[in-house]
């Protein structure tokens, strides 16, 4: 039988190394993968791709994306470009002025790094937008930067009390300044007009076309929920599927409701069985279980610095009960159900680990595959606890990167030890753990290349800042690996993630070779081909 396909002329990034130069497809697999000898599955009919020294590899995957409210944004007062205040209140002006049949501007990624101790003020945004409500959460999305209108509408006063898993930041005189942080934010987002089920169809495929441009074949959406402003994506993942248009292969996490406990879990086993469709299937559930270092909530073992390097009282939030969380995840685990951790500080890294460690000596091995989200503070002791538990550590690298959010919101607060722990990748890695990888988009870029380089360099792709922590880098393989085979066996997609021969054809094709080149210019490296089951979803235009 001849191939449908048939690359060839440039190195092959295998389990085996880069020794092959030539990979055959018939149908949705890989049917051969070598040299010179592959060349006879060529037939009359066979699509020749001449890599011309580019490297092939595993198609990407996303271990930790939000899409739909990605593709919202894109399609709203989109902030990630902005780099100043100055620069943010143009960018939100001239969107309300070319926007003036919006009842509510929203959007959000505004960098907190823009505004003093990364919290603007209503008065900022009062002066640009004051006759509509304005809500625009951060690029953590841990947070969000609401209007003197948008605070009347929601009732928000100096006398409304913070709720359990939030705060709103308030004045010297306690009067709301207009920054929400995280419970606090459902205050005024639950007001935001919600999107229509056209407008989240569209949202995911315009994240689907951005995320294949970049050599994304798969990913795991991290929250099939609702979830403070951001749209429930199940609907849109469901429609996609059955008509076809959703083209990559899509693990949901369904939310757990951090307010409610182990009686929401029949109803996560309807939804999961309601949700396998086509290439999307909700096996997951995501346990959000601390916040973010630099607005103080994600949880720690010991407490916050002030500003003076003292030790505080606060030792950030745990959205869910620690002592309960055990009994939940064991429960889970007995389910079938791979449970998804957000845990940033390492008091919720330690919390996760405890949980899964109590899910195996209550249910034994699984097959569950349990993984840890950020790790941006993980204690040395926990760090071989992944490899011994079977945890996998899915990083998020872009993160792990001198920047004023690190070195001014974070890096003071955590002092000169803990500080030492964070992104501990290259430890991990030692330990015998897996790394999986991903991105948090919209938090930052979804661009595996990107995260690549500083997981490579520990230096951000713009260079700010000296190498953070030059300990923890890994090598390229190793980057590779983490966002292709490693996030593919958190995602279950085990006929993926390697190219050989019997796995699904999802592949990307590199504009060049980047172990030829120096590590520091990784980022330099674009896609220029992506293939999903020997389709071709994307080329660059001069591919």
């Amino acid at each position: 039988m001849h191939a449908d396909l048939l690359l060839t002329g440039g190195p092959v990034f295998t389990p085996e190394g880069r020794a092959a130069t030539a990979v055959a497809v018939t149908g949705d697999r890989i049917t051969a993968v070598g040299g010179a000898e592959v060349h006879e599955l060529a037939g009359p009919r066979t699509e020749v791709v001449d890599l011309a020294g580019r490297l092939l590899l595993p198609g990407f995957q996303d271990a930790h994306v939000h899409p739909l409210p990605a593709g919202l944004e894109l399609s709203q007062c989109d902030l990630t470009g902005a780099r100043t205040a100055e620069e943010t209140l143009a960018a939100v002006r001239a969107y309300a002025e070319a926007h003036p049949e919006r009842e509510w501007i929203t959007g959000g990624g505004w960098s907190m790094e823009a505004f003093a101790g990364g919290t603007p003020t209503k008065e900022l945004l009062d002066a640009v937008v004051p006759d509509r409500p304005v809500y625009l959460p951060n690029r953590d999305h841990h947070g969000a930067w609401a209007n003197s209108r948008a605070l009347e509408l929601a009732g928000v006063t100096r006398d409304t009390p913070d709720p359990a898993d939030g705060r709103f930041e308030r004045d010297a005189s306690g009067e709301p300044t207009g920054m929400l942080q995280e419970g606090a934010m459902q205050a005024v987002g639950r007001l935001t007009p919600p999107a229509t089920a056209a407008d989240r169809l569209a949202a995911l495929l315009r994240a689907q076309r951005h995320l294949h441009a970049l050599g994304i074949t798969a990913w795991q959406d991290a929250i099939v929920g609702t979830f403070a402003s951001m749209e429930d994506p199940s609907e849109a993942y469901t429609t996609a599927a059955r008509d076809g248009s959703l083209t990559a292969r899509v693990v949901g996490a369904l939310w757990w409701d951090r307010a409610r406990g182990a009686e929401q879990i029949p109803e996560l086993v309807q939804r999961r069985a309601a949700l396998e469709h086509g290439r999307f299937r909700a096996t997951s559930v995501k346990l959000m279980l601390d916040g973010v270092a630099e607005n103080g909530t994600a949880a720690l073992l010991d407490p916050y610095l002030d500003k003076c390097g003292c030790a505080t009282s606060n030792r950030g939030k745990s959205f869910i009960d620690p002592d309960r969380l055990p009994a939940y995840v064991a429960e889970l685990d007995a389910l079938g159900f791979q449970c998804h951790f957000h845990a940033l500080g390492d008091g919720a890294v330690r919390h996760a680990l405890d949980a899964v460690e109590a899910a195996r000596k209550a249910n034994g091995p699984s097959d569950t595959r349990p993984h840890l989200a950020h790790l941006q503070v993980v204690h040395p002791d926990d760090v071989p606890r992944f490899a011994a538990l079977g945890a996998t550590a899915n990083i998020q690298p872009l993160w792990a990167a001198h920047e004023p959010q690190m070195d001014e919101l974070t890096i003071p607060f955590l002092g000169p030890e803990r500080s030492a722990w964070q992104y501990p990748f290259g430890s991990l890695l030692r330990s015998g753990a897996r790394l999986a990888a991903g991105s948090d988009w919209p938090v930052s870029s979804p661009d595996p290349i990107q995260g690549i380089h500083v997981a490579v360099n520990r230096v951000s792709p713009d260079e700010r800042g000296p190498v953070f922590l030059p300990g923890e880098r890994v090598g390229l393989t190793a980057a590779l690996t983490a966002y292709t085979a490693g996030s593919a066996y958190v995602n279950h997609l085990d006929d993926t993630g390697t190219v050989r021969a019997g796995a699904l054809a999802d592949l990307v094709v590199l504009d060049r070779d980047p172990f030829a080149g120096p590590p520091e210019a990784i980022k330099e490296t674009r896609v220029a081909l992506t293939y999903v089951g020997g389709e071709r979803v994307y080329a660059a235009p001069d591919a």
